[in-house]
Parts: structure tokens; C-alpha cells; sequence
């Protein structure tokens, strides 16, 4: 059976805004993956991300070893725009790019304007996996106390991410995916810390 842009898009969105509101919660993708026709070199979840988020209206930028292959590829199945990493709307960090790169796309996106707060990046970012990685404690809005994550993905990051999300409304929405079909968000809102061992 193949993905339906309407219905299936719109129940893979309608998990991302559940992710979204509710972070640390793992969506998983596995029945819209399985409809999908892959775009290779993008795990399935991330490509989902794509095409429910990308469009005509919207730009991105693509962070890989093989940047212009993929880019193109994308471009030509959601018609949207690639531009430089400090102009993109979206931008994909698949899993080949370098710890470096990651970090380069955490210090250079937009992270909106006071009058346009909602104009700042999302990233998204593959995975190794969104279990077994680093202990994270989550806090913010949409969690009751702390709710914990395990990302495989070096820690680096989370000092940029908290400095680029210091003066909120300003700030960058991060989603993290995994070959297991496996989504899980972190919106500008939420603090995370390492979980003291």
C-alpha cells in the first residue's frame, strides 16, 4: 500500500504535535513507513518529517556528507526551496554529517525575531537511536515534573541549544529521529539536563 499524502501525512503530523506537546514522548512512524517508497539516504521517519513539513512555501537545508545529492532529491519530491543554512526554515541533519556540523547548524539558525518569534528554524536530526543514548532529564511545559530521554547522539549540543533558547520566545525546535521509525521532540521550551548518576 503505498502513503497516502492526505490521511497518512496528516496522522504522522497530528504525532509530531503530540511529540511536540508532550516532550520526551517517542512517536512512532512504523505504519506510515512502511506505506512510504524510501528516498535513500534518509532514514524513513526523517523523510515522514519531510514531507509533512515541507512545501512550496517553506526552505530547508541539508546537512550531509552527500549535501547536494540529497538536497536535490528532496527539493524534487516536496518542490521546496534550498537555501543556506542561516536562511532555512527546516534543516536536516542526517546521520553521515560530522558532531562538528551539528553543532554549526545549532550556532547558525535562525532562532526568529521578537516580533516573529515563529520564523526561527526547526532541526531535525537523525539518530542512532532515541534509547540508550546520554541520560537527559527533561522539564519545561507539557511536563508534569522531569520526564527522562536517552538520545545516541554525542551531548555536545545541549550547551548551544541552551544558549541560542536563552531569551525565549527566540529559539530553535529540535526533532530527533531513528532508523526505528521513532520520533521524539524538543521544542525551544523545554530544558534538558544530563541525569546525575
Amino acid at each position: 500500500m503505498m502513503l497516502d499524502m492526505v490521511h497518512d501525512i496528516q496522522t504522522a503530523y497530528r504525532k509530531l504535535i503530540d511529540s511536540m506537546s508532550k516532550p520526551g514522548t517517542i512517536s512512532d512512524l512504523s505504519e506510515e513507513a512502511g506505506k512510504l517508497e524510501p528516498l535513500q539516504g534518509y532514514l524513513p521517519a526523517t523523510y515522514i518529517a519531510a514531507r509533512m513539513l515541507l512545501d512550496t512555501e517553506v526552505t530547508f537545508k541539508v546537512v550531509s556528507k552527500r549535501e547536494k545529492e540529497m538536497a536535490l532529491a528532496l527539493s524534487q519530491s516536496t518542490y521546496a526551496k534550498e537555501v543556506e543554512l542561516e536562511q532555512a526554515d527546516f534543516i536536516f541533519i542526517l546521520s553521515d554529517a560530522k558532531p562538528s556540523e551539528l553543532l554549526r547548524a545549532l550556532e547558525t539558525a535562525k532562532i526568529g525575531e521578537l516580533q516573529d518569534p515563529h520564523s526561527s528554524a526547526t532541526i531535525i536530526i537523525e539518530t542512532n537511536g532515541l534509547s540508550g543514548g546520554t541520560k537527559l532529564l527533561l522539564s519545561g511545559p507539557g511536563i508534569r515534573t522531569t520526564v527522562k530521554a536517552e538520545i545516541q547522539i554525542a551531548d555536545e549540543w545541549m550547551a548551544i541549544r541552551a544558549e541560542r533558547n536563552a531569551e525565549f520566545p527566540l529559539g530553535l525546535d529540535l526533532i530527533f529521529t531513528d532508523a526505528s521509525h521513532g520520533m521524539l521532540a524538543l521544542p525551544r521550551t523545554t530544558q534538558v539536563t544530563k541525569e546525575e548518576v
